[in-house]
């Protein structure tokens, strides 16, 4: 039995013969000679099939191998300059698993309607593979950076009894007897998760019931959300900047291949280093005003607007103190002016918008109970938030990161439908 390995592995038996179990994604022939685009989930390789050196039953099962056929493919690993991973498998011998037929997504351009339908097939594509392989390492650099700093994952309930925000897009639930609704964010949690371990962070699901059919907003998403006690809004935003510079770096220093799969242009992100610039919000609306566009003072920025405001920068920006009476009721206000709070979002470059939101929370109990009155936020939900306030109050900060919109933003994509496996939409559940 020869040596069973990947295709990832390959440069590791350069000379030698192994078995590789894989999946045709394309062939040509050139006379006497098959040329098969292989595929195993780690990356793809060009196994050539010479008709005189091997058997007539492997050159037969070559030529009836259709697109995404499934395969034992045994050949030996040889050095190909002209090959992106620099190797081919001279094939000797094919073990065919199962002949696919009529593969509905071929080579040629499909709808993005015909594609989603067969999401569960577009994922094996060369430009969604690469999507997703960034999307994992994305995740592993976020682990790293927090594991290495101190900080304790920690998982936030998904089913809550109250909106962390006192929006009305929730998706509402029975949980028995009592109204629930799926989370849409870990934040308040987490707040209690720092009293009792200093830094934490949260990665999970989150959920928004928005009728919205934007290019960059999803039903269903993924959000990182650290929580730090002891520190003030200009602590956090440096951990902002130095977070977001450690994903981006990670990704450029680890997948590159995919990034160039992708078309990405690798220079644009490899600029991404902390500091980034900051405005107030008081001169984003000057900066605004000067472009020709009326925005009016305490109204929060769409997607136009953000796309302006990062257009003069190479990497992320940060628009920090929003005025009070547009952001959560959390939101610590400027002790030097009430009007606006210690916050600030993160607007990623190149048209891509808001991939952070964070902020530096009220620590006094009396001003947040202030705040539940003014939002009308019901009190038998919130009691335990209150209590963080009550025993051993603490100056602490947090912020909250869109997976999705990150990875659209490093992988320069169009659309965050892309940028997971199964994208919840408007208009999509299945599959």
């Amino acid at each position: 039995m020869k040596t069973l390995t990947t295709i990832k592995k390959m440069q590791q038996h350069a000379g030698q013969t192994v078995r590789i179990g894989c999946w045709l994604h394309g062939k040509r022939s050139s006379g006497k000679i098959q040329f098969l685009q292989l595929r195993d989930g780690t990356g793809f390789v060009q196994g050539v099939v010479v008709k005189s050196e091997v058997p007539e039953q492997t050159w037969e099962a070559a030529q009836k191998l259709t697109q995404e056929s499934s395969l034992y493919a045994v050949g030996t690993v040889r050095e190909e300059p002209r090959s992106p991973s620099g190797y081919e498998l001279a094939v000797q011998d094919i073990e065919i698993i199962q002949l696919t037929q009529d593969y509905p997504i071929t080579p040629k351009e499909h709808g993005v309607d015909f594609l989603m339908d067969r999401r569960h097939l577009w994922l094996r594509t060369p430009k969604q593979r690469a999507i997703l392989v960034i999307r994992s390492e994305i995740i592993r650099a976020v682990q790293q950076f927090f594991d290495e700093r101190g900080f304790t994952l920690v998982d936030p309930p998904i089913l809550t009894p109250s909106s962390c925000e006192g929006t009305t897009n929730l998706f509402h639930t029975k949980y028995f007897d009592e109204d629930a609704y799926l989370t849409q964010s870990g934040q308040l949690y987490m707040e209690a998760a720092a009293m009792a371990l200093g830094k934490v962070y949260s990665f999970g699901p989150t959920f928004r019931a928005e009728k919205s059919k934007t290019r960059r907003h999803l039903i269903e998403f993924w959000m990182i959300e650290p929580e730090m006690a002891f520190v003030d809004h200009e602590m956090n935003l440096q951990v902002q900047e130095q977070f977001v510079t450690h994903v981006v770096q990670t990704v450029v220093a680890n997948c590159r291949k995919e990034l160039e799969t992708l078309g990405r242009d690798i220079g644009k992100l490899e600029t991404v280093k902390a500091p980034f610039p900051r405005m107030t919000y008081d001169e984003a609306i000057d900066r605004l005003r000067a472009e020709g566009m009326d925005v009016p003072w305490g109204e929060d920025f769409g997607a136009p607007h953000e796309t302006a405001l990062a257009a003069s920068f190479d990497r992320p920006v940060f628009i920090t103190h929003y005025p009070t009476a547009i952001k959560a009721f959390y939101m610590k206000p400027d002790p030097s002016r009430p009007d606006v709070v210690l916050c600030a979002d993160m607007i990623a470059p190149e048209g891509y918008g808001e991939i952070i939101g964070g902020s530096q929370r009220i620590d006094d109990p009396e001003l947040l109970a202030e705040r539940f009155a003014e939002h009308e936020l019901p009190s038998d939900a919130y009691r335990w938030y209150l209590d963080l306030r009550q025993y051993g109050t603490v100056p602490h900060s947090g912020f909250g990161l869109g997976l999705e919109r990150t990875v659209a933003w490093i992988c320069g994509l169009d659309h965050v439908r892309e940028t997971i496996p199964f994208p919840r939409m408007l208009y999509r559940l299945y599959p």
